[in-house]
């Protein structure tokens, strides 16, 4: 028996996983409304977590700090310092210019080369 459509890996393009023709790109309204939305149930769960919080007090400290919720994880790292990009090391004017003449001799030789 020939399967009439051959299922093909979800790994080529955007390509679903069950079907042939590439998945449809979404409008960009539709994706902002998805985020409102989504925005709008975080800020629901984070609510109600401090509802929870705020009914159970025990439980503020019922839990480690590798468990902390979102919101917490958030402030704290929102504190920290933030890591500084690699510094690149400067070259003196006279490290450039021997770099340059480098350079230069070895385009020279490999244009002689070539031709």
């Amino acid at each position: 028996m020939v399967e009439a459509f051959p299922i093909r890996p979800l790994a080529v393009g955007r390509q679903c996983a069950y079907h042939r023709a590439p998945m449809p790109k979404h409008p960009p309204h539709i994706l902002e409304l998805a985020k409102k939305g989504a925005d709008a149930r975080f800020r629901e769960l984070l609510d109600e977590a401090a509802l929870l919080l705020h009914s159970f007090p025990h439980l503020r400290d019922a839990f480690d700090k590798d468990e902390l919720p979102i919101s917490f994880i958030l402030k704290r790292d929102a504190d920290r310092p933030k890591a500084k990009a690699g510094r690149r090391r400067k070259m003196s004017a006279a490290a450039r210019k021997a770099l340059s003449d480098r350079m230069t001799k070895y385009w020279a030789a490999r244009r002689k080369a070539k031709a």
